[in-house]
C-alpha cells in the first residue's frame, strides 16, 4: 500500500488566525456601518474561519479531490440559501385592519 505522507499542519498558526478572525467579527458587530454591509462581511469571515478548520484541523487540504467536493458541496448550498432568504429580512410585516367600533346607541340598550 502506497500512503502519501505529508507535512504536520501548523495547528498553532491555524488557530492564532481563528482567534484573529474570531476578534474581528465581535469588532465588526459595534462597527458603524450599514446592517447589510456587516452582515456582508460577518458571513465572509465565517466561511473563511470554516474553510481554514476544514483545511487544516478536517486534514482536508490533504485529501482527495471528492472529499473535498463533499465538504464544499453543502457549504455552497448553505450559503445559497442564506442569500436566498436574506431578502425576507427586510419584508414588510402586513396587519389586518382593525374591527369595525360598534355603531353609536347600540351599546348599552337593553
Amino acid at each position: 500500500m502506497n500512503v502519501a505522507h505529508h507535512e504536520e499542519p501548523n495547528y498553532m498558526g491555524v488557530f492564532w488566525w481563528l482567534l484573529v478572525l474570531t476578534i474581528a467579527e465581535i469588532a465588526l458587530i459595534y462597527a458603524p456601518m450599514a446592517k447589510m454591509v456587516i452582515v456582508l462581511l460577518l458571513i465572509g469571515t465565517a466561511l473563511t474561519k470554516a474553510t481554514l478548520v476544514a483545511l487544516f484541523y478536517m486534514h482536508l487540504k490533504f485529501e482527495k479531490r471528492t472529499l473535498g467536493l463533499i465538504a464544499l458541496v453543502p457549504l455552497l448550498l448553505c450559503v445559497f440559501l442564506v442569500f436566498a432568504l436574506t431578502p425576507d429580512l427586510g419584508a414588510v410585516v402586513h396587519q389586518s385592519p382593525k374591527a369595525a367600533a360598534p355603531a353609536e346607541g347600540t351599546h348599552g340598550e337593553h
